[in-house]
């Protein structure tokens, strides 16, 4: 509310300017037009007793064709940085979301640390391992990429992760040759890919059935101006949603709708019944690979 009334005059609509607490992201087409606004800032916040650092201010340049000029404030040069954190996500200057995925697997990872004295246990069913993976570790992993446009190899490392932590709770190496679906069916876990599918459909329904004002609405429907460069264009996030849309036979009316929407949803306990079936024999390996272990240490 403070911050509201203080930057009222120089404020303007987002996403030209997004403020969470103290911190103010300003954006704008050119270097011009960011000292111009970085001064206005500067002054209508001086004049009331507030004062902007110096140290911590710094600019990123997304997809950046000609790298010359710098961005100056009161004579001294912004920082230029390549990445830079804002609520817990990392924006890139070349529009790539690598950063995020490796945050994904790294945050997985940590949960997986925390609860391992579960998921390595012996005595707990595959069952109950399952279930805490998926109530500990994976919402991990899932958190922020529901905004995220994800390509099919970044989708295979966060799945590489997850197998990985899978098979050392379960006790599986490379060595049992146990295919990915045994252990997916075994501990009853689904694939990450469509979870996050899930999560994208789910995030785009809400954001259909707000106001048309509100930002996020605006961002969807939002046309960049210019012409992309030559190769291969980068992957948007409306092009990721359609293709989510047409492999679960949804409409954008659909996501608008409430209870159709939650038809989208992929029931992953029903899916993984079939892996379950598919799993028996896996099951029958892992429990002979458990008590061989157990023989072993007894020995």
């Amino acid at each position: 509310m403070v911050m509201d009334q203080l930057s009222e005059e120089v404020r303007q609509e987002s996403p030209r300017t997004m403020m969470f607490a103290d911190d103010i992201v300003i954006c704008s087409e050119s270097r011009e037009q960011v000292e111009e606004n970085l001064e206005r800032w500067r002054f209508a916040l001086e004049r009331r007793g507030m004062k902007v650092s110096h140290s911590k201010t710094e600019y990123v340049c997304v997809n950046e064709r000609e790298g010359s000029g710098t961005v100056r404030l009161q004579g001294e040069e912004v920082k230029k940085v390549q990445e830079f954190k804002y609520l817990g996500s990392t924006v890139q200057s070349i529009g790539e979301c690598g950063r995020e995925v490796k945050k994904g697997v790294q945050a997985g990872w940590n949960g997986w640390r925390k609860v391992s004295g579960v998921l390595c246990d012996r005595k707990i069913s595959a069952r109950i391992k399952g279930k805490v993976y998926k109530t500990v570790v994976r919402p991990a992993m899932l958190y922020g990429l529901e905004t995220v446009s994800l390509r099919k190899r970044q989708e295979s490392e966060l799945e590489v992760a997850e197998l990985k932590m899978l098979s050392f709770s379960l006790g599986v190496t490379r060595l049992d040759r146990i295919r990915n679906e045994y252990i997916r069916g075994t501990a009853h876990v689904g694939r990450l890919g469509d979870k996050v599918r899930e999560a994208r459909l789910r995030w785009f329904g809400h954001v259909r059935r707000r106001e048309s004002e509100y930002i996020g609405r605006r961002m969807l429907d939002m046309e960049l101006p210019g012409r992309r460069r030559r190769g291969r264009p980068k992957r948007r996030y409306m092009e990721v949603i359609n293709e989510d849309m047409k492999l679960v036979d949804a409409s954008v009316e659909d996501a608008e709708d409430r209870d159709r929407s939650r038809s989208l949803r992929c029931d992953e306990e029903f899916d993984l019944r079939a892996e379950a079936r598919a799993a028996q024999p896996s099951s029958v390996i892992l429990q002979r690979h458990i008590l061989q272990e157990r023989k072993l240490s007894h020995t």
